[in-house]
């Protein structure tokens, strides 16, 4: 992404489904859509320091032994003081409520990562993240949040002392049109990192004491009380970001249908890899990704073709979407989702292509997200008409629900789901065997061991095709079943 040569292969996408017969949905008549990606990262090591007592001077926290500062692109040179309110996980729902007995209005939360095991997979990896964490601080009026060390290691939380590697590393966001970085939580912004030690000088003086703290963290079914800390955190941060420009590419296939044309259903893959990187064992460096993610576009392109061919066009109206920048975080259909080339409320459902893993003869799929909407059952449907059975994720704790650009639209409240090859039969061990071998590395080539198989790939694109064409041609457009967490936490259309 943001590179010469994503920027050929965006051309040849726009070229392909210029071929497929699909209409311009990008920018200005075109099948482009500019995405201005940027990189951020702290512009040096920032200060945080606490004071106390009413009236005491402030004690100043020691980079690097006990903060570590974050980024805010939304803006560039921060500054805030404040007292702080420590709230455990900083979740809520699944039978808990960290913020239960205080007020964070205008105050900043302390909280550690992760989230506990006894919350579901798909919904524990979404509220793990800060991103999560900070918009449930958001809607309750914090102004900022920082995350503590955790005793918990390895379960969504790391070590400070690995901060020390990456605290300064780039990431990849976007920006607005008028230059200013996007922040989902922009009111409550992420402040950084404290050690178990700086962690220890923010609860001097505490009701709670901070040794008490890290050792309920350590049982994973505690509950921790919300308590306010004394005195304030003042927090200044300097964030620098420098812009790298990149594009989606979307093509329209029109509705035929007088009404339901004007929705939209999304079928995205991502167009990214990483590019080049560390080589291997024979000295290649160049990272192909012929299975991740070269399959999907494929995938995707030919899904428009049998459209087209069918001499059917879908009731409703079908967007093509190659997006940018998946590898970084889901940057690509995130901008997308909130800068869609459609109106935003008439997308209904987007099915996702994300590394289909093809190197065997699959006898199943599954369905990632298939149990939050009504796509699942249009999925297992879909799936029976090809001959394979649906199965379960065997691998919930990837959570590979929240990993791929799909993500992005559940968050603006779409119901949203992709598809993997299953692992019965010889599925197992064949993806066991690309995921050790070929994932992220110079082999991901169209050559690879074990071989792609592409009577599978045509066989994965006609599931994918018949998903589609039914929530293209149904009478009702997908919903969240009822009570559903991600429908509820995002707003969507929901079965009554």
């Amino acid at each position: 992404a943001g590179t010469n040569e994503f920027d050929i292969a965006a051309q040849y996408v726009a070229a392909q489904f210029y071929a497929a017969g699909l209409r311009p949905a990008g920018d200005e008549g075109s099948f482009l859509q500019k995405v201005s990606l940027i990189t951020i990262k702290p512009a040096g090591k920032g200060s945080m320091a606490v004071a106390g007592k009413k009236g005491a001077a402030p004690t100043a926290l020691v980079f690097g032994e006990d903060y570590y500062p974050g980024a805010n692109a939304a803006q560039l040179d921060f500054t805030l003081t404040a007292p702080v309110v420590f709230v455990g996980y900083g979740i809520t729902g699944f039978g808990r409520d960290d913020y239960k007995g205080v007020d964070v209005k205008g105050k900043i939360v302390a909280f550690f990562p992760g989230a506990p095991d006894t919350i579901p997979p798909e919904e524990r990896a979404h509220l793990s993240g800060g991103g999560a964490k900070g918009a449930i601080a958001m809607k309750k009026g914090a102004v900022g949040y920082i995350q503590l060390e955790s005793p918990r290691v390895g379960r969504g939380s790391l070590p400070f002392a690995a901060l020390a590697g990456f605290w300064d590393r780039p990431r990849v966001g976007w920006a607005h049109k008028d230059g200013t970085g996007y922040n989902a939580t922009a009111a409550t912004p992420s402040l950084g990192t404290l050690s178990k030690g700086g962690a220890a000088k923010l609860f001097e003086g505490a009701k709670v004491k901070w040794a008490d703290v890290v050792k309920l963290a350590e049982n994973d079914k505690a509950v921790f009380k919300a308590v306010q800390l004394p005195g304030t955190l003042t927090v200044n941060l300097k964030t620098e970001f420098t812009p790298l420009p990149s594009y989606n590419v979307a093509g329209l296939l029109k509705g035929s249908d007088p009404v339901l044309s004007e929705e939209v259903v999304v079928l995205s893959a991502h167009l990214d890899h990483v590019g080049v990187g560390k080589p291997d064992a024979t000295g290649d460096t160049i990272y192909n990704g012929a299975m991740d993610n070269a399959v999907g576009i494929a995938s995707l392109i030919e899904e428009a073709k049998r459209f087209k061919a069918s001499g059917k066009a879908p009731r409703r109206s079908i967007l093509f979407l190659a997006v940018t920048a998946e590898e970084k975080g889901l940057v690509g259909a995130d901008y997308y989702a909130n800068n869609p080339t459609v109106p935003k409320p008439n997308l209904v459902a987007n099915v996702n292509l994300d590394m289909p893993i093809i190197n065997y003869k699959f006898e199943d799929i599954v369905p990632f997200g298939a149990a939050h909407s009504t796509i699942g059952d249009i999925a297992t449907k879909a799936a029976a008409e090809v001959g394979v059975e649906v199965s379960a994720d065997s691998r919930p704790d990837e959570a590979f629900f929240v990993r791929s650009d799909h993500y992005r639209f559940v968050q603006q409240g779409v119901p949203s789901i992709f598809l993997w090859p299953g692992e019965k039969g010889p599925g197992k061990a064949a993806v066991d065997a690309f995921l050790a071998n070929n994932y992220h590395k110079p082999s991901d080539e169209v050559v690879q061991t074990p071989a792609i198989n592409w009577e599978s790939g045509v066989r994965f694109v006609d599931v994918n095709y018949r998903i589609a064409r039914a929530i293209a041609d149904g009478d009702v457009k997908p919903m969240w079943k009822k009570g559903d967490f991600f429908g509820t936490t995002f707003g969507g259309a929901m079965v009554k």
